[in-house]
């Protein structure tokens, strides 16, 4: 299935301290299907539990196919510690269905806590800087600085100011943003998201989430640089944004490199933020 909404708004919601990936589509919340799953089961393998819960009950399976009066599920685009990758999504009354085939005492917690998410949604329409607010006070409960949750919100504006750049410039969504995101960290740490995941030891986490103040420094200088070539340069299509991805990381990296060889220490490094803010005191450090 495929995104239908080229640029939805994405955050993370907390129920029980499990991450439930969502995004906006039609005004409306969308929620990863197998992290709703995870988050009510515990399995380690979701999606293979999705998978045997369509085969155990046959109205699900038809509902999913968009039999019935509920919407079908959608594939959203999401960014991943993979790379951006399409994630199987379901509107709250499609979750609703969901929970119907969930033996799961969280059940009826989770009911409720949609609920409440839907009302928010309300909130937010008629007050968007609740949604900015609720984002930071997700950030402050997992343990983030205020610092640090201050960079991390203009990250995202200066992502999402990106990828409006690139919609407008003729850049197909998914594929082609991961292209050009990959160029651009490349040039600026020398590794791409994925390599990056990897070095972190991330699995589905949220890279930008476990990087430290200088990395999100010099990842939002790639990203401004890019932005303001690309306006420049008025560059249209993939090519002419993969060079503009490549000078825009380009200044970050050798702004990245400067630093190094001023303060004798590497940017990248292999913890993730939290660990590093309560007192880790071995860090490797990317050669």
């Amino acid at each position: 299935m495929s995104d239908t909404n080229p640029n939805p708004e994405k955050r993370i919601a907390l129920f029980q301290r499990k991450e439930i990936r969502r995004a906006i589509h039609n005004n409306e919340w969308w929620f990863v299907i197998t992290d709703v799953v995870a988050a009510l089961t515990d399995s380690a393998n979701p999606q293979g539990y999705f998978k045997d819960m369509r085969k155990r009950d046959p109205q699900l399976a038809e509902a999913l196919k968009g039999g019935g009066q509920i919407a079908p599920p959608l594939g959203l685009a999401f960014d991943t510690s993979g790379g951006r990758q399409t994630l199987q999504c379901w509107n709250t009354e499609g979750i609703f269905r969901l929970i119907q085939s969930i033996p799961s005492p969280k059940a009826e917690p989770f009911k409720r806590w949609l609920a409440r998410v839907g009302y928010e949604r309300i909130q937010e329409i008629e007050d968007p800087e609740l949604a900015t607010k609720r984002t930071r006070a997700i950030y402050k409960a997992k343990g983030y600085s205020d610092d640090w949750i201050e960079k991390r919100m203009r990250s995202i504006a200066i992502r999402d100011e990106l990828t409006d750049e690139w919609k407008k410039r003729g850049v197909k969504e998914q594929r082609e943003y991961a292209i050009l995101t990959a160029e651009i960290s490349k040039a600026t740490f020398g590794l791409t998201p994925t390599e990056y995941a990897e070095f972190k030891r991330l699995k589905r986490e949220n890279l930008r989430d476990h990087m430290t103040d200088l990395e999100l420094i010099f990842s939002m200088l790639g990203e401004a640089a890019t932005t303001e070539i690309a306006r420049n340069c008025d560059t249209q299509g993939l090519p002419q944004n993969q060079q503009a991805a490549h000078d825009g990381g380009g200044v970050a990296g050798n702004a990245r490199r400067e630093l190094e060889k001023k303060s004798g220490r590497k940017v990248v490094t292999s913890e993730n933020y939290l660990a590093l803010s309560q007192g880790a005191k071995k860090v490797k450090r990317i050669e």
